[in-house]
Formats: structure tokens, sequence, C-alpha cells
């Protein structure tokens, strides 16, 4: 998540909750998926993923399940110590970091691909440049950027910013090749108050996005 110190103090709040909205206790189905593309990423060896934004660690401790080397962020200490009970009482080996995701750039690592589920639609335009800045000096050549976000056919405007095609194509435009952006839906934990979304899951935007 974004490191100011109003969206900490808001998603602080709602991990406070039972539940938060997204924290549905599995990945999200566009990333289950698009497993296969993800653990492709490492070429014969395994793919070395960095999942960004990782909450509760749910997507991050699949992927390790799958053979991944994962590294899973979020700039929130309460997730990540609730994610690193979650990978040993899974069996898995997981790295999770507490990070700022714009500071992402300074990983002395590289990674294959990357995974965002629901993060990109937090950042404002200004920081949404800067986070793509970030993973442009993250990521070499031919890695990928799995990005599942609210798309703009959601209806309403509670729960987070709504993004169209045109601003995910817009945003990596420069440096970037978009391999596809697909409709999807973000599942929320139902019956939370101001988390009410269409039927079935928000309507949302899975985006395959190759840095060249």
């Amino acid at each position: 998540m974004s490191d100011s110190a109003t969206d900490r103090g808001r998603f602080t709040d709602y991990y406070e909750l039972p539940k938060a909205p997204w924290d549905i206790g599995r990945p999200q189905r566009p990333f289950v998926e698009a497993s296969e593309r993800i653990t492709a990423a490492g070429q014969g060896r395994p793919a070395r993923v960095l999942d960004i934004g990782c909450g509760t660690g749910d997507l991050a401790i699949y992927l390790a399940g799958l053979g991944c080397e994962v590294t899973g962020i979020d700039f929130l200490d309460g997730p990540i110590e609730i994610a690193r009970r979650k990978a040993k009482a899974a069996g898995v080996e997981a790295t999770f970091l507490v990070m700022d995701a714009l500071a992402v750039g300074e990983i002395p690592e590289r990674f294959d691909a990357v995974t965002d589920c629901g993060l990109f639609h937090v950042f404002d335009d200004v920081r949404r440049a800067a986070y793509v800045s970030a993973l442009a000096r993250l990521l070499e050549p031919g890695a990928c950027v799995f990005i599942l976000c609210f798309s703009d056919s959601e209806p309403g405007e509670h729960g987070p910013r709504r993004v169209s095609e045109r601003e995910l194509r817009d945003a990596f435009a420069d440096g970037w090749v978009v391999e596809s952006i697909e409709p999807a839906k973000f599942e929320v934990v139902p019956g939370i108050p101001h988390a009410i979304f269409s039927e079935g899951g928000a309507k949302a935007q899975f985006a395959t996005i190759r840095r060249v």
C-alpha cells in the first residue's frame, strides 16, 4: 500500500475489522488462472516473484507452494506478521518484508515477475507514476507485472479508485508492452459496510505487462 499517513491510517482501520474486505483467505481467481504463466517466468528454474501489497500473504503463499521463490511486501507490520504465521503453518518458504511499494526499486535483487493484487488502484496520479518508475528499476527486460485492479465498469463510487484500460496503457506506455488486459472479478468478504459491490465480485481488470 502507499505510504501516506492517510492511507496508513485507513488500511490499519480495515485490518482492525474481523476481516479486511479484500482478505478472502485465498488468492484472487485471476492469479490462480495465470499461475502457469507466473511460474514459467523462471524459464526452467524457480521463478523469483515479488508480491507487492501482499497483505496477509495468501497469494504469496500460494505461489511459494507452486515452487516460486516469493518475496511479499506490505507497508503495515500487522498483515506481514500474519503472513509469516500463515506461511509457517502451510509449511512453505516465503520472505515477507515491511516496505513501502514506492521503495521497491531500491531492492538489490531482481525478479522474474511481480504480482499486484489491489495495489495499483490505490495510487493517485503522482504516486502511480512513481510506482511504475520503481517497477522499471526493479525488473529486467522480459519480466512481467500481473495487475488486478478495479475497473471503471464497476458502478458506484465507494471503494477504491476505478481504473480504465486507457489509464493502464498510458501508465505503462514507456518501456513496457501491455500484453493483455482482460475483464475480471475482484472478490470481497461479504457483508462489510461500504464494501458492497457487483454480484459475484467487483468488476476488475487483469493486466499482464512486460518490461522491454
